[in-house]
């Protein structure tokens, strides 16, 4: 089971900092349920049904469904020690105006483009959503900083240069 701290915690069991948010918890939990719930068993059944048909070793359709059972449970077995090794931070007080785990950081960039971000750990990150990885170059280089702080980020296609206009620790209203 994941352990819960009520801030920024220390290092979780097997001595790596895995954190996470309660939504990012949520999600994996909601995918376990799924994967046994509903995946699990309904391919579970046509395997069944493609072994009744006779002749396995030239069935395709149950060949494939022993191969997705597998993925099902690698995946499951993943999961499960993955949530054990996390730590739920389920509550985030702000630190001076600075950005740490699970705050939004809303950054201008050259351009003078505004973009928002939210710090939170790998097993949730979704840049899509403006979810970054605090594990990332621009989550590492957004750690600590403040309203008025410039950040320098180095990546392969080049620098890029952020200015931090804002650290929230609320949720956007959407």
């Amino acid at each position: 089971m994941a352990r819960r701290v009520s801030d920024r915690g220390g290092e979780s069991e097997g001595g790596a900092l895995s954190y996470i948010t309660p939504e990012g918890e949520a999600r994996l939990r909601a995918e376990v349920e799924r994967l046994w719930s509903e995946e699990r068993p309904r391919v579970t059944r046509e395997v069944k049904a493609a072994a009744a048909l006779g002749d396995r070793s030239e069935n395709a359709e149950y060949i494939y469904g022993k191969k997705r059972l597998r993925e099902i449970d690698a995946r499951l077995r993943f999961l499960s020690k993955r949530l054990d090794r996390l730590t739920v931070v389920s509550e985030v007080r702000a630190r001076d105006g600075r950005a740490y785990f699970g705050s939004w950081v809303t950054v201008e960039n050259e351009a003078g483009e505004h973009v928002r971000y939210r710090l939170v750990g790998p097993d949730e990150s979704d840049v899509e959503k403006g979810d970054v990885s605090i594990e990332s170059p621009v989550g590492r280089a957004l750690l600590g900083k403040q309203e008025g702080d410039e950040v320098l980020i180095r990546r392969p296609k080049g620098e890029l240069v952020l200015e931090v206009v804002a650290v929230d620790y609320d949720p956007p209203e959407r």
